[in-house]
């Protein structure tokens, strides 16, 4: 079975949790990367999502891969983003 790795980055304005990792990570810019792979016996080409993978640097500076629910990512950048509209609205 052939299998495709597609690297994105997705940023945090402010710091966030994800279920199923520890700890509260920075904000900032991180990798992402989603494991694909592609469905045989399809008269067109289709690939199936089989792994998503974020890269968090711990507290001493190196690279941890943790592998993550899709929905989860999106549900922290959602809250990241509510947060930063929120932070806007502020009066100051």
């Amino acid at each position: 079975m052939e299998t495709r790795t597609t690297r994105t980055t997705v940023t945090f304005a402010h710091p966030f949790r994800l279920k199923g990792v520890d700890g509260v990570h920075r904000a900032g810019a991180y990798a992402v990367d989603t494991d694909e792979d592609l469905i045989d016996g399809l008269s067109f080409l289709s690939w199936r999502r089989v792994a998503t993978m974020i890269h968090l640097r711990s507290a001493d500076g190196a690279t941890e891969v943790h592998r993550l629910d899709p929905a989860e990512l999106d549900a922290a950048l959602r809250r990241d983003a509510e947060a930063a509209s929120l932070a806007g609205a502020q009066p100051r």
